[in-house]
């Protein structure tokens, strides 16, 4: 399985017209045990990427350690991180590999936000993911949250979706205005699809440069969602539908899991 990875320049860029990700952290947030207003939290984030999610978070008062794999990302995050005065000690971001990840520590919150969990597109990997969750969990109060979409069965009908959700967006650090649209790959019986990400721009002399990125991902119901996160010994406490808190339903567009160890 292909795993997935972005442009680290373009991450920040092509991702702030989504307005899910305007919403999530906030909704997150609010979200947390009331104590949390009085102490500060230790807080883990597994794909991390940027910082998008990690560094307002730490900004809220809580201590938190970013993980990811992708050392591009990472860098780009220390820039924002230093750029909003945020220090190692408020917000660490660290190296590795989530799937062999061992920190020596427990937290009171994990996290892993909007569809990175769909990156592992395997049961073996979200098997693994899990048990790397659960052992960096406290067992007691802690708090493991997961945000992913819910599957549009219009869509999944599809073995093949090509030139879907266009949009254009300015890349500051490089001067440049790209296009992209995706491609999608089914493959029901494995679960699976491959999508791929077709970018476009010109460059300084007005010639077309393209360039795509692919990687697999799955997709997961809710009540098998449910089964995976008790067979790996979570309780699940709450399941929203969206970022207003409402009980998840059939046109609910995300599955937000808040879960404690069982």
């Amino acid at each position: 399985m292909k795993s997935y990875r972005a442009i680290a320049e373009y991450y920040d860029a092509e991702n702030e017209r989504l307005p899910w990700l305007q919403r999530d952290v906030p909704f997150f947030l609010r979200q947390l045990p009331r104590e949390a207003k009085r102490k500060r939290l230790d807080i883990l984030e597994l794909a991390a990427g940027t910082g998008r999610a990690a560094i307002p978070i730490a900004q809220a008062g809580h201590r938190v350690v970013g993980v990811d794999y992708a050392k591009d990302m990472l860098a780009i995050a220390r820039r924002k991180r230093d750029a909003v005065g945020l220090t190692d000690r408020e917000l660490k971001l660290v190296h590795a590999d989530v799937l062999k990840l061992n920190l020596g520590k427990k937290f009171d919150v994990v996290a892993i936000f909007f569809n990175s969990f769909l990156g592992f597109a395997t049961l073996e990997q979200q098997d693994q993911v899990l048990q790397v969750l659960r052992r960096h969990l406290k067992p007691r109060g802690g708090i493991f949250w997961l945000d992913i979409f819910q599957p549009n069965l219009a869509l999944l009908a599809n073995d093949v979706s090509k030139g879907v959700d266009g949009s254009i967006f300015f890349v500051p650090a490089l001067n440049r205005t790209v296009f992209v649209n995706v491609d999608v790959r089914r493959d029901a019986a494995r679960q699976t699809q491959r999508i791929t990400f077709n970018y476009r721009w010109h460059d300084a002399h007005g010639v077309e440069r393209r360039e795509k990125v692919e990687f697999d991902g799955t997709f997961i119901f809710p009540r098998e969602l449910r089964i995976l996160l008790e067979r790996n010994g979570f309780r699940v406490e709450n399941v929203y539908g969206d970022y207003d808190g409402e009980p998840l339903d059939n046109d609910s567009p995300r599955i937000i899991a808040r879960c404690r160890i069982a």
